[in-house]
């Protein structure tokens, strides 16, 4: 006797990164920030933990005022949930159900489980050669979800290409959903298309801000976007952003000094080595991400990755076919990444 709806017993979840038990490992493949949050996320969650017994504010009000403030934006434009992963899986149930929606075959993978749980048409494109978006594919009559940059090649489309989709869905009477979860690596976002009322923006605060623990996310549109997500968390949960998550969110969004420079720091790491990994002789993406996707075997990365965690370092590998040959390496501290790179040439000798 099976107890589980159709729905369960078709659903194939997304499977994460390792999170590995032993602490001296060093951690590249789940994109976290290397160097932590600002230090005012700690006093801002502590002054926040006499209110415990409190329900949290429905509408993360002062946290999405914080985010308008950064952003030169309104608080009525701005959502919050739980990760973005939370606030992608509100936008394909608000946006999406029912429908047919398009994608680059490769990117997040999280999108096709979103698609299958929400009754949505997903439809992978063809991409160009080189792993770079095909616009045109895109363009088949319905609303587009993307990731920018992308997820795991870590390329990038600058904002006059996203406008042309923006406006080819607008066309059309459909959205564009850019996902921005690396943005703050990339040299710029897709901010200005925002007048655009088809456009929306989900971003994390797990890789910029050094938040990935604490789990928050945002969404930025148009008002009548925003208050479509709105009616889809609240027959979910009225109450998905906790106390002390809102609290430490905010402390970060104001903290711009450290975000700025924490950022430029991993930027500056991630262009080194990119740089040293391609006089070395590898194949490596242009990175505009927190991460490098890197060409290491001919036909299958497996191996290297696991002589990798053999030697306490662990990067992420895909397993599928086209995929298959490359590695996914987070930029972490220089120390991290100088181990990475000679474990790298040890390999090559």
């Amino acid at each position: 006797m099976s107890y589980e709806s159709l729905l369960a017993q078709r659903l194939v979840p997304y499977v994460a990164g390792e999170q590995p038990k032993q602490q001296k490992m060093i951690k590249l493949n789940t994109n976290e920030h290397p160097y932590g949050c600002s230090p005012s996320v700690k006093t801002a969650i502590q002054k926040e933990m006499d209110q415990l017994r409190l329900y949290p504010d429905t509408e993360a009000t002062a946290l999405r005022e914080a985010i308008a403030e950064t952003e030169g934006l309104k608080a009525e434009e701005i959502f919050c949930g739980n990760g973005s992963d939370e606030v992608l899986a509100f936008s394909f149930a608000a946006f999406f159900a029912g429908k047919d929606v398009y994608a680059p075959e490769i990117t997040y993978s999280f999108y096709p489980v979103y698609a299958n749980l929400f009754g949505v048409h997903y439809h992978p494109c063809v991409m160009n050669p080189d792993f770079s978006v095909n616009l045109d594919a895109l363009k088949q009559g319905g609303p587009i979800v993307l990731a920018n940059p992308n997820a795991p090649t870590s390329l990038w489309l600058d904002t006059d290409q996203l406008e042309s989709l923006a406006l080819y869905t607008q066309s059309i009477d459909e959205i564009l959903l850019i996902d921005e979860a690396y943005a703050a690596f990339a040299p710029e976002t897709a901010k200005r298309l925002l007048c655009m009322d088809n456009v929306l923006i989900v971003r994390t605060f797990s890789k910029s801000h050094g938040l990935a623990g604490l789990r928050v996310g945002y969404a930025m549109g148009n008002p009548r976007l925003i208050n479509a997500l709105r009616r889809v968390r609240d027959s979910f949960n009225s109450y998905p952003v906790d106390r002390l998550a809102q609290a430490g969110a905010r402390a970060a969004v104001l903290d711009t000094e450290w975000t700025h420079s924490t950022v430029n720091r991993i930027i500056q790491t991630r262009d080194h080595c990119y740089m040293t990994w391609k006089a070395s002789g590898f194949s490596v993406m242009k990175s505009a991400t927190n991460f490098l996707f890197i060409k290491v075997a001919s036909d299958d990365a497996a191996p290297v990755q696991r002589r990798l965690r053999e030697n306490g370092i662990l990067v992420r590998h895909f397993n599928s076919e086209k995929l298959r040959p490359y590695l996914r390496i987070t930029v972490g501290t220089e120390d991290d990444m100088e181990q990475v790179t000679r474990e790298l040439l040890n390999m090559e000798c």
